[in-house]
């Protein structure tokens, strides 16, 4: 954050910083000067959020302490989902430069021994694609975990960095060389892979086998009657 007895950060070429102490969303203040023609790159980031959402529609629980920030993109590649892919693999790398493993759950939630410490949120205007992302830093709500607990002493400051720095890195080879290498490095870190999963849809469940992603990201289900290609959903593991 900018002014007395915050941190300023230095980010990386590509990214300019919108630094504010609240917001009600990341996502819809991003959304607004996306429209007001503001610059791939521009990134919204707040100390707090009073009006935090995360994935259809969810409450995103948002105190101070942790990261939340939202980015401009324009993307020159389709489908521009993808890019919550790209942006989870860099979500990933960031914390796994602080020495932790993590996990990939499909879309978007990025997990540290099997529980969500980061998500995403892609939101869009005509023109522009916003990534949201939120980091569980110093707290978590109950289901979730932080990186303090499990002895990750990284700043905001530094985490939203490292996720920067990933983050172009990633977004430019995606550009260059597509879909594939993403999807390479998704599936490496990607939980329930072969294992039994629970696909929940707005109308109906759909038990199956996670059989990996297609080449555009899609979550390809094994079931009784054959392969189910889910594009939006809430993945749940069943436990043996």
């Amino acid at each position: 954050m900018t002014g007395a007895g915050r941190p300023t950060v230095a980010v990386p070429d590509g990214f300019t910083l919108v630094a504010l102490e609240e917001v009600g969303s990341t996502n819809e203040e991003a959304l607004k000067l996306a429209t007001a023609g503001a610059a791939t790159g521009t990134v919204v980031w707040a100390e707090r959020q009073n009006k935090g959402r995360g994935r259809r529609g969810r409450a995103w629980d948002s105190p101070a302490g942790n990261l939340y920030c939202s980015i401009v993109l324009r993307p020159k590649r389709a489908p521009s989902a993808q890019v919550s892919f790209v942006a989870a693999v860099a979500l990933a790398e960031a914390v796994e430069s602080q020495g932790r493993p993590v996990q990939l759950k499909w879309p978007n939630d990025v997990l540290i021994a099997g529980a969500k410490v980061a998500g995403i949120l892609l939101e869009g205007t005509s023109s522009a694609l916003v990534l949201g992302t939120g980091v569980n830093i110093e707290s978590a709500p109950p289901v979730g975990t932080s990186l303090r607990a499990h002895n990750i002493g990284a700043s905001v400051a530094t985490m939203l960095q490292s996720y920067l720095k990933a983050l172009k890195s990633w977004l430019a080879r995606w550009e260059r060389d597509g879909f594939a290498p993403v999807r390479d490095a998704w599936l490496q870190r990607a939980i329930g892979v072969g294992q039994s999963i629970e696909v929940r849809l707005p109308a109906e469940t759909l038990p199956g086998t996670f059989d990996g992603l297609d080449a555009d990201g899609v979550l390809l289900l094994g079931t009784p009657g054959g392969v189910r290609r889910i594009a939006a959903g809430d993945v749940f593991l069943v436990r043996a």
